[in-house]
């Protein structure tokens, strides 16, 4: 199972730990809210409107068929689709990016005003009419990209955390070589459909046209079923890929975590956040407001560490990663991590949590400095939870947050409970199993 998750992981994409990384932007406009609007066959048009944008639009479908949709004997499929579909649509009248993720996959065109309506066109293509012609070209690109580390840290941490179900099967997939044509149409029949695709528009758009191009060339889209399922179940758990010869350790802990753009995530976020990231290459690493950040460039105890909160439409991963190439010093990294995750449900300060909302605030709303991160955020938040909140909802939700919320969040999430984890490469000295999982509650008195 490790070996196949190794060589079949994601596409390599932005390392985690340059999340926080970005350059100056500006707040985008939070006048104009959400606009929704729903077919008579259940498919959702979503868009915000802001002529600020000049001429400048992005719009795109995110669909409810990501690799958690797939079975082990499909496995693959939502990954390979997609790839099929980039290589057959070279031009949707703008600039086409597509990206699959356990939960979904989306298309989204970076384009103009006046081209919305040919975007659209090409966009019904990809989800009515695709061709597989490239199947065997794009299987073999899948079957030979190089592995990334980091990335396959996180499949295997899924992998275990959520063993024996749909989530925890890989996005690259584990039975792409036996994939047909067949299958892949199957897959499309089946998730595909207007109830499971949200059509986004944001920028110069016009939401009653966006509806009507929707009407034209979606409105003959079988309805299809909403996704359904039982709640994955997380399990307490690890998985060691050890390589004495490799340069660097890739490590991460991960408790189960709340469902996407709840109250309890958001809870999670302010954590994420006074945990915060670190990476000994940026200037200012050695004051960095973070505790863990502190002791971690005093010791020289990793290269970079993150913290990390991945949401789902059900549940959710609340964790840390680090790459080190101390590797003797493993041990210690974890005992301090495992420290700093205890403080939150017992002597966390107001000064911390009110300083991380302060950060949290400005990294959510400064992120969205594009159309096209507006349309990535319409698209997550509307197709998991069915709505999406706007910049003074979010701001006013986290300032709700107090330290109480975030100790007893902590308490709900992390004191003594069950616990993910992952080393890959030298990680001799990765702390023990049966030891990480009794540090998950120290003695408090």
């Amino acid at each position: 199972m490790a070996s196949k998750l190794l060589s079949n992981t994601l596409q390599h994409r932005a390392a985690l730990t340059k999340q926080f990384t970005r350059p100056l932007a500006t707040v985008a406009d939070q006048l104009v809210n959400t606009r929704t609007t729903v077919l008579p066959n259940g498919l959702t048009i979503a868009t915000e409107e802001n002529t600020i944008a000049n001429g400048a639009a992005t719009v795109g479908i995110w669909i409810d068929a990501g690799s958690r949709a797939e079975s082990a004997s499909n496995s693959g499929s939502a990954n390979l689709i997609k790839r099929i579909a980039v290589q057959n649509n070279q031009y949707t009248g703008g600039e086409l990016t597509a990206h699959t993720t356990h939960d979904q996959t989306y298309y989204a065109a970076k384009t103009i005003r006046s081209n919305v309506e040919k975007s659209v066109a090409n966009l019904a293509q990809i989800v009515q009419d695709l061709k597989l012609d490239n199947l065997e070209k794009e299987r073999a690109a899948v079957l030979n990209e190089e592995p990334n580390m980091e990335q396959v840290t996180f499949e295997h941490l899924h992998a275990t955390a959520f063993q024996g179900t749909s989530l925890g099967l890989p996005v690259n997939g584990l039975n792409v070589e036996n994939l047909t044509s067949q299958d892949l149409t199957n897959f499309i029949k089946d998730t595909y459909t207007a109830k499971r695709i949200v059509l986004v528009g944001a920028g110069d758009v016009d939401h009653d046209a966006l509806v009507k191009l929707a009407q034209t060339n979606f409105g003959s889209l079988a309805s299809g079923s909403v996704s359904s399922g039982a709640q994955p179940s997380f399990t307490g758990s690890e998985i060691r890929l050890r390589d004495d010869l490799a340069q660097q350790a890739h490590i991460a802990l991960a408790v189960e975590g709340a469902p996407f753009m709840s109250a309890e995530y958001l809870n999670l976020l302010v954590m994420q956040t006074i945990i915060g990231s670190w990476d000994s290459t940026l200037g200012g690493a050695a004051n960095l407001s973070s505790r863990l950040s502190s002791v971690v460039n005093g010791n020289h105890l990793a290269d970079s560490f993150a913290s990390f909160t991945k949401g789902y439409k059900d549940t959710g991963l609340w964790g840390f990663y680090a790459a080190t190439q101390n590797r003797e010093q493993i041990d210690d990294l974890v005992h301090f991590l495992q420290k700093e995750w205890n403080r939150l449900s017992t002597t966390i300060t107001v000064s911390e949590v009110e300083r991380a909302k302060v950060q949290l605030k400005a990294s959510l709303l400064l992120s969205l400095d594009s159309t096209s991160a507006v349309a990535q955020d319409i698209g997550n938040q509307v197709l998991t939870t069915g709505k999406r909140l706007s910049g003074d909802e979010l701001t006013q939700a986290i300032d709700k947050i107090s330290v109480a919320d975030v100790r007893n969040a902590a308490n709900k999430f992390i004191w003594d409970q069950e616990v993910a984890v992952i080393g890959a490469g030298p990680i001799e000295c990765l702390t023990d199993y049966g030891r990480v999982r009794g540090n998950m509650a120290y003695n408090r008195f």
